[in-house]
């Protein structure tokens, strides 16, 4: 092997080349063997793609199945759906704002975005939601929207709404909010708007999703805000997180393809979209718990939360070597 597969045991591209998934092999030749497999719009025409696109509502929206109305109303439940199946037409299978469904499931998402510039709204009720916000504002940067200007309204209130210490929480948690239950929830959701106590300590959680945003983004991943919040999140790995909210060690290393909260590979695939080096310990010691993980056939044994895909294991794979090679030393030439 040579280049980034050197600090690997096992090769883990014949597995991934042997898939019969045909958007997974062309983004395993395109992002990790540098090819020019042809356009990503041929994708575009699998029936996988297609019977997704069948589920879109008049609206824009998928519709969530299931939920607790007597929590969310429906719409807000649909938001969450949205960026859900969103997340799979964009990161599994390239589709971008060309596409009618992408452009018209955008204009649903930003119809939901305040005056003062967060989206997600109605997810939580009438309280803030970064994580939430930051994850729609990822995915449709990646969709072609990066210089639409309700995109800078939206990192502009991210920057507005983060703690001291630079990085992010859910600001009804930095109160001591606590909710439990149908009741619970309702009171909370429909309580005014709570402010942040800016002086309580971030949540690796919130951070780790709003930073996905920040990596996505041509100019903002290398903002100094961004990499503040980048060296504060290598900081936490395996550790636990200053609020309740999936706050056990565990939840570094359960993963989810496309990403959902913060886990390991996620925070990584962030760093390393920033910039950041394997260099730095945190991030070589996260690179090493992968590494010594990797199985013969070149897969991982990891504990696989999200995803009902049969080819999940090989999207996790793929975003690992992703990872790796970013992270790699430049190869030099004679």
């Amino acid at each position: 092997m040579t280049d980034w597969r050197n600090q690997l045991r096992f090769d883990p591209l014949p597995l991934l080349l042997s898939s019969e998934n045909e958007s997974l092999t062309y983004l395993v030749r395109r992002d990790l063997l540098d090819e020019q497999p042809g356009s990503v719009e041929l994708l575009w025409q699998r029936p996988e793609v297609k019977r997704i696109l069948r589920r879109q509502l008049d609206a824009g929206a998928w519709k969530y199945a299931g939920g607790n109305k007597h929590i969310r109303s429906q719409d807000d439940y649909n938001q969450i759906e949205t960026y859900r199946v969103l997340g799979e037409l964009v990161d599994k299978h390239g589709l971008n704002r060309k596409h009618p469904a992408i452009a018209q499931a955008a204009e649903y998402l930003f119809s939901h975005q305040t005056e003062e510039g967060d989206f997600a709204r109605g997810i939580l009720g009438n309280q803030y939601a970064p994580y939430y916000s930051a994850a729609m504002m990822e995915l449709l940067i990646k969709a072609g929207y990066e210089a639409d200007p309700r995109i800078e309204r939206g990192f502009q209130w991210l920057l507005a709404i983060r703690q001291k210490d630079g990085g992010w929480a859910i600001p009804l948690r930095t109160v001591g909010e606590k909710f439990g239950g149908v009741t619970g929830w309702r009171k909370t959701l429909n309580s005014p708007t709570i402010n942040p106590d800016s002086s309580k300590p971030f949540s690796h959680m919130v951070t780790g999703v709003v930073l996905r945003a920040f990596a996505a983004h041509s100019k903002y991943r290398s903002s100094a805000e961004a990499v503040a919040a980048g060296n504060l999140l290598a900081s936490r790995f395996f550790k636990r997180d200053a609020y309740p909210d999936r706050q056990g060690i565990s939840f570094w290393t359960g993963f989810s393809y496309p990403f959902w909260f913060t886990d390991l590979l996620s925070a990584l695939d962030s760093l390393s979209l920033m910039g950041f080096s394997r260099h730095k310990p945190q991030i070589n010691r996260a690179l090493d718990w992968f590494i010594t993980r990797q199985r013969k056939d070149g897969d991982w044994k990891l504990h696989l939360l999200r995803g009902k895909d049969k080819d999940f294991p090989l999207w996790i794979s793929l975003a690992i070597c992703r990872v790796l090679k970013r992270l790699s030393p430049p190869i030099i030439s004679n």
